[in-house]
């Protein structure tokens, strides 16, 4: 084969092989939908049960660049704190061999037949999850075509002269390995891709063990790259999380790389003793590394936890999401309490819908991407606290109440509701500024101006009726209800303004969309308001 032949079996096998591993992964999320993100969430409360949560998930998602940015995603959002992501992280390097050791196992001559199954399932099922499992059985035979075709591309490399070369000056300096390893990683964002290519390359003869194990450290250092990417911009918290996979990583690949000589002396006795196919043998590699790895270092967590926080001062994440008055003690003991605790949990998520109204308000004025990232996880922890105090407030529900307490139950119900639709509309509103940025859309700053003076008035609406809840305050409450007919009379009022600027060809068609929807979503936060304000009302 000539040297164009080569590089377009290598480089389109590369391809073939990423694009099943990245479908495969795709269908295992959607197969697996939010339990994956729940697993996370609910067991992980200390760090040992994070390292075999991570370890499942990885092995579930098949990828542990998936597993590491959804837990700094959670990290980010609140959900789980840096010992717990520390664990997890740990557990995903020990997850990811499992796709080695998939590879390991020689079935290439049925990746056609399963790509065929996988079409099938795909094609002719009309069913979503017999689609999505068609997914995953596509991707799985492609993974293994594209390995077919890749390997068949570096054969060649066994008999080249050149690369002979390399390998030797690898084994003789294997931090050279290493970087090769790291920079092959980070180049095609895929550990499993590199290491895959590792088991080719070994399979064909065309590097020796010593040579091939400081490719694989350097594989796993590789991996962390793409957790750097996802926490920038991100938490102090997020941040951290990043920083120990790298730290952990690392220590991992400096240690053995010490105990080389033996490491390397007992998989080649593995090698032999248990008659291990090459690719076999690096995933053995790679899962003794990666295990050893975990072994040292997990009795350390707290330390890294500590080294990392040196390292980025700050606060762990301005938004806790966690509920911190839903004591479940108190619905056996005293249900009148356990509304109060649940008052206080409902008057926190009112809080969050203020603040997230309030970076909204920044974003259409500034477009500032920070301002929406705050927004959303505004909005993911009103979510959050919903199915909380929902599920709290259920199980009061089963106590007995006296008319009074059942009047306050079934209050926070609704202000419950009213709240969490509070959250959908400003949602909504962001995403209506990133359609105005996507494509580019201007508004006249006569369309600004008005917006600018509806959300001000929305924004005094929903102070006024938390205010009300809070404090029972019945002018509050009455006070919300007349800026709500004035939000109403504005909204009518700026809709005609609009038609009369589209008119005159000063606002497009598509600013008039933009408009309308954000000025319709802030009247809906306003009869929201007045929702809550009247519990008091009517209380009274």
């Amino acid at each position: 084969m000539d040297l164009q032949e080569l590089l377009f079996m290598f480089f389109g096998g590369l391809g073939i092989f990423l694009f099943g591993l990245k479908f495969m992964s795709d269908g295992l999320t959607k197969i697996a939908g939010d339990r994956l993100r729940e697993l996370l969430d609910r067991f992980t409360s200390n760090p040992i049960k994070g390292v075999l949560t991570g370890i499942v998930v990885t092995v579930l998602l098949q990828s542990s660049t998936s597993t590491t940015v959804l837990t700094i995603g959670l990290v980010n959002a609140g959900f789980m704190t840096l010992r717990q992501a520390i664990g997890v992280i740990m557990g995903a390097n020990v997850g990811t061999t499992a796709t080695a050791f998939i590879i390991g196992i020689d079935i290439t001559e049925y990746a056609l037949p399963i790509v065929f199954i996988g079409t099938f399932f795909i094609f002719f099922f009309k069913n979503r999850t017999a689609n999505n499992y068609g997914q995953v059985i596509f991707g799985f035979g492609a993974l293994f075509l594209g390995l077919n075709i890749m390997g068949n591309g570096v054969s060649p490399l066994a008999d080249s002269q050149v690369f002979e070369e390399l390998t030797v000056s690898m084994s003789e300096t294997p931090i050279l390995g290493v970087i090769i390893g790291t920079a092959f990683t980070v180049i095609v964002q895929s550990s499993t891709a590199a290491i895959g290519l590792l088991q080719q390359l070994y399979n064909a003869g065309a590097i020796d063990l010593q040579a091939a194990l400081p490719v694989l450290f350097g594989d796993n250092i590789g991996t962390t790259v793409t957790a750097v990417l996802a926490s920038i911009g991100a938490s102090v918290a997020a941040k951290r999380t990043a920083l120990s996979h790298v730290i952990f990583n690392l220590v991992g690949a400096v240690v053995i790389l010490i105990l080389l000589q033996p490491f390397t002396a007992f998989m080649a006795m593995l090698e032999e003793n248990l008659n291990l196919v090459p690719p076999m043998t690096i995933a053995v590699a790679h899962g003794s590394f990666n295990v050893a790895n975990l072994l040292i270092q997990v009795s350390f967590i707290g330390v890294l936890a500590t080294i990392v926080t040196k390292l980025i001062p700050g606060k762990d994440t301005e938004i806790d999401h966690k509920a911190k008055h839903l004591d479940p003690t108190f619905i056996e003991r005293s249900p009148a309490i356990a509304l109060g605790q649940a008052r206080s949990e409902v008057l926190r998520m009112a809080d969050f819908a203020q603040q997230g109204l309030y970076e909204v308000n920044k974003y259409i004025k500034g477009h500032q991407r920070k301002n929406a990232e705050r927004a959303s996880q505004y909005e993911e922890a009103i979510n959050h606290l919903d199915r909380e105090i929902t599920n709290y407030l259920m199980q009061i529900s089963n106590r007995s109440l006296s008319s009074e307490n059942s009047y306050v139950h079934s209050a926070l119900f609704n202000t419950v509701r009213d709240i969490e639709r509070i959250g959908d509309h400003f949602e909504n509103m962001m995403e209506l500024v990133d359609y105005q940025m996507r494509n580019k859309v201007v508004l006249s700053e006569a369309a600004k101006d008005d917006l600018d003076e509806m959300v001000s008035l929305t924004l005094k609406t929903l102070q006024d009726a938390i205010y009300a809840l809070e404090h029972q305050d019945v002018d509050a409450a009455r006070a919300t209800e007349k800026q709500e007919e004035e939000i109403d009379k504005l909204e009518r009022k700026m809709r005609r303004k609009h038609i009369e600027r589209m008119n005159d060809g000063r606002c497009s068609g598509s600013a008039g969309i933009v408009f309308v929807d954000i000025i319709s979503n802030l009247e809906r936060i306003g009869d929201h308001a007045v929702n809550i304000a009247e519990a008091v009302l009517n209380k009274h």
